[in-house]
């Protein structure tokens, strides 16, 4: 079981880079660039934080000023790295200065009687605290008491630099690694929460062949479920002994819930996004529907325009959402896949400059941080967070002029073809709840899925 060391901030942290090597990493950055008017933004959205920051309205607030800038279009004075810089900088060590739990829960309470911290926010600190304390002591983890202690000062350091200084993502938004690792900082958080004992892998022999299409330029789309907030880290975590190539370089279709929940954008922050809105959510607020309309149609120019260099790896789950238990049953399985949403992002790959490949992913993990019962409107669901084994697999690509070759219409074919993608997606899943929840662990491979558990 991976333990941190040290303080987070030694942990995360990389050394502050020199004005040349900045410069370099200035121009390679810039399609990622937030907007002068997002800057501007930003300041006036702190300065009501401060103060107004016990009212729960901060939230709508911050997510609608979020959601706004992402259609800005105009050009930043800084650069991505200069930016960051510019927010540790000015970050206080409110969490990063305490060295027990009763420090740790003792700073929520003194920054939101402080007025620096909005009450609904603390709250959901504190109950992230526990939760994912609860968790760590049921993995057996003798360090349990550390590990929880150092993920959870950097956690709760993060989200507080976001309420300081909020983070704005453009629409296509590229990992942030320097000066502060997001990408590591996700995976040390999720790594203590997954039992590599009852996980595993299948058909790993046709991750290798995503990787060789890619370093021949090739664009690659993984059509996958959805079920936790954690699954960009638990796709990572299962791959990084293997294919630790894909768990860096993946670039997610994310919504616009975990790019605008304070207790979530840190984590998203490690990870290459596209930023979009689901239609689950599309109408939540009447009057902003136009906007996100606009905002998903700049983030499909910047993923074309992304694809047209080649060598991509993008997932996307064509649900719009997180899969969730049947009422009746509790019984859970990958939610229908939405054939519109489907046939825009193929059109995108058959019609980007290099070539592109399909493949069904299947994933199960919805133990380790299930989403809520129903679908919410409201940011900030509670997080239930549990110790437990996952899966991975992924079948071989999957061609619609195969599929559809004895389809009567383009109607038809669309149809088919969303149609088998599923079927094989739930395949896989079925294969992989028999290995974990049933207990088949290895035995439960087929013809089809070939499990393996490659970090051991």
């Amino acid at each position: 079981m991976f333990i941190l060391s040290g303080s987070p901030s030694t942990t995360f942290f990389r050394p502050r880079v020199s004005s040349s090597s900045l410069s370099s990493s200035s121009s390679s950055s810039s399609s990622s660039s937030l907007s002068s008017s997002s800057r501007l933004c930003l300041v006036s959205v702190r300065s009501s934080a401060r103060k107004s920051s016990a009212c729960p309205c901060l939230f709508y607030s911050l997510k609608v000023s979020a959601m706004a800038e992402l259609v800005k279009d105009t050009e930043s004075s800084l650069s991505p790295i200069q930016n960051a810089q510019r927010r540790e900088t000015n970050h206080s060590r409110t969490f990063l200065n305490t060295t027990t739990e009763e420090e740790l829960l003792s700073a929520i309470r003194k920054e939101t009687e402080a007025g620096r911290l909005p009450s609904n926010i603390a709250s959901g600190m504190e109950e992230l605290y526990q939760n994912y304390k609860n968790a760590i002591l049921q993995s057996g983890n003798p360090k349990a008491d550390e590990i929880v202690l150092s993920n959870m000062t950097a956690v709760l350091d993060r989200v507080f630099l976001d309420i300081e200084d909020p983070f704005v993502f453009s629409p296509y938004h590229k990992a942030m690694r320097d000066p502060f690792d997001y990408y590591m900082f996700g995976q040390n958080y999720i790594r203590p929460l997954v039992d590599f004992r009852n996980s595993y892998v299948g058909n790993i022999s046709v991750f290798k062949d995503i990787e060789e299409k890619l370093q021949q330029g090739h664009n690659i789309f993984l059509i996958s479920n959805h079920q936790t907030e954690a699954d960009p880290a638990v796709i990572a975590l299962l791959l990084e002994t293997t294919n630790s190539y894909l768990s860096e370089n993946m670039t997610y279709i994310a919504g616009d819930r975990v790019v605008t929940d304070p207790l979530c954008k840190p984590f998203s922050m490690g990870r290459n996004l596209i930023c979009v809105y689901s239609k689950k959510h599309m109408n939540d607020v009447p009057e902003l529907t136009e906007m996100k309309r606009k905002a998903n149609t700049r983030s499909l120019k910047e993923m074309a325009l992304l694809l047209r260099g080649g060598s991509q790896i993008v997932w996307i789950a064509p649900s719009g959402g997180r899969d969730r238990p049947d009422p009746v049953t509790g019984e859970w399985y990958p939610a229908p896949f939405d054939a519109s949403s489907l046939d825009n992002l193929r059109r995108l790959a058959e019609h980007s400059a290099a070539p592109g490949h399909i493949y069904p992913l299947a994933l199960l993990c919805h133990n380790i941080m299930p989403p809520p019962l129903q679908v919410e409107k409201a940011i900030g669901e509670k997080r239930m967070i549990s110790f437990h084994g996952t899966g991975l697999s992924v079948a071989p690509e999957i061609t619609f002029s195969d599929i559809s070759a004895s389809c009567q219409n383009p109607e038809e074919a669309r149809e088919t073809y969303t149609q088998a993608l599923y079927k094989i997606v739930t395949e896989q899943y079925n294969v992989l709840k028999s290995a974990i929840h049933c207990k088949q662990g290895l035995k439960a491979s087929t013809p089809n899925v070939s499990l393996s558990q490659p970090w051991n």
